[in-house]
C-alpha cells in the first residue's frame, strides 16, 4: 500500500480494522469450542508470525534485532498475546463472544488508571467522567443474571480482567521499551515468541493436541481466518491507516469491534443480547468516548508495537 491515499484502499483498510478485527472473537469462539485454547493461539501465532518474517524478507526487510530488542518483543509478546489473547481464548469456553469484546473495550479506561498509578499522570476531567461511566457500565455488564449464573462464567469474566491488565501495563511498558524500529517486524518476533510460550503452555496442560487435518470444517475455516485476516491483514490495514488518516478516525475501531462482535455472535452463534447488556454497551462506550477525547489517544496502545497490535481476537 505504501502511504498513497487511495480512496479504496481507504475504504478497505477501515472495513479490516473493523469488521475483520471484530469478527475474531467469533471465529475464537468457534475454533475454542473444538480446540484446546493454548494450542488454538500457539499455532495461529508461530504460523503468523513465520509468515510474516517471509513476507518481510520478499519485501527487502531486515530481521536483525539486538539482543535487547530481542528480549522486549519477548515480553511483549507475553503481555498483548500469549497471556493477553491466550487467556482471552480460554476465557471464551465460558463467556459469550460479545460479551469478552465489551470487556475487552475497556481496556483505555484500564491504561488511564495506570499511566495515573505508575507515572503519576493527571487524569484529565473528560477523561474522569470517562473513567466512571466505564467502571458503571463494566458494572451493569457484568452483574446481569445470565453472567452470575453461567458455570465458570465467573472465572472468564475474571481471567478477561487480568488480561485487561497485562495488556495495559503491556502498552506502558513498549512506550519506552527499546523495539526494532519496523513495526511489521516487530509484530512478527511478538507473534512468533507468544505462539512458543503458548506452546509450551499448552504442554504444561497437558492440552491434547490434533492434526488439522481432523478438525471440523468450521474450525478449519476460523483458524485460516484468524492468522491471515485477523493477525496479518487487519494488522497491516491499521498500520497503513496509521499514515493516511488522523489517529481519531482509526481509534474508532474501539467503538465498533464490540458492536461487530455482539451482531456476529448473535447471527451465528445465537448468542442473546439483552437489555442490560445493551445498557451497558452504550454506558461503557460513551465512557471509552469520553476517554478518547484527549488529543493523545489511550486506546492506540492497544494496536501498535510502540505504545501492540493485538488482542481481538
Amino acid at each position: 500500500m505504501g502511504q498513497s491515499k487511495n480512496p479504496l484502499f481507504i475504504i478497505l483498510a477501515f472495513f479490516s480494522i473493523y469488521v475483520i478485527w471484530g469478527s475474531t472473537y467469533l471465529l475464537n469462539k468457534v475454533a475454542v469450542t473444538e480446540l484446546p485454547p493454548f494450542m488454538l493461539a500457539s499455532i495461529r501465532f508461530v504460523t503468523a508470525g513465520l509468515l510474516i518474517f517471509g513476507i518481510s524478507r520478499v519485501l527487502g526487510k531486515s530481521l536483525r534485532l539486538t539482543r535487547r530488542q530481542f528480549w522486549n518483543t519477548v515480553i511483549a509478546g507475553f503481555l498483548f498475546l500469549a497471556f493477553g489473547n491466550g487467556v482471552v481464548v480460554w476465557a471464551l469456553r465460558f463467556v459469550d463472544s460479545g460479551f469478552a469484546a465489551l470487556v475487552i473495550s475497556a481496556q483505555p479506561l484500564v491504561v488511564l488508571l495506570f499511566m495515573r498509578i505508575f507515572e503519576g499522570k493527571r487524569i484529565l476531567p473528560m477523561s474522569m467522567v470517562g473513567v466512571v461511566l466505564g467502571l458503571i457500565g463494566i458494572y451493569l455488564l457484568v452483574s446481569q443474571k445470565q453472567v452470575t449464573s453461567s458455570e465458570n462464567s465467573i472465572l472468564g469474566v475474571l481471567m478477561i480482567f487480568t488480561c485487561l491488565l497485562s495488556w495495559s501495563y503491556g502498552s506502558l511498558f513498549v512506550g519506552k521499551a527499546n523495539l526494532p524500529t519496523n513495526h511489521f517486524v516487530n509484530t512478527g518476533y511478538q507473534m512468533f515468541t507468544a505462539g512458543i510460550i503458548l506452546g509450551i503452555s499448552s504442554f504444561l496442560f497437558n492440552e491434547p493436541w490434533s492434526d488439522p487435518f481432523t478438525w471440523s470444517t468450521p474450525v478449519q475455516w476460523s483458524m485460516l481466518l484468524l492468522i491471515i485476516f485477523g493477525s496479518i491483514v487487519a494488522f497491516t490495514a491499521f498500520n497503513y491507516l496509521l499514515k493516511v488518516v488522523s489517529p481519531e478516525k482509526v481509534a474508532t475501531s474501539t467503538y465498533v469491534n464490540p458492536v461487530i462482535a455482539m451482531l456476529l455472535g448473535w447471527y451465528f452463534l445465537e448468542e442473546q443480547i439483552t437489555t442490560q447488556s445493551a445498557i451497558a454497551a452504550a454506558v461503557l462506550l460513551t465512557g471509552v468516548y469520553f476517554i478518547n477525547t484527549r488529543k493523545k489517544l489511550a486506546v492506540l496502545s492497544r494496536f501498535t508495537t510502540k505504545a501492540s497490535d493485538f488482542f481481538k481476537d
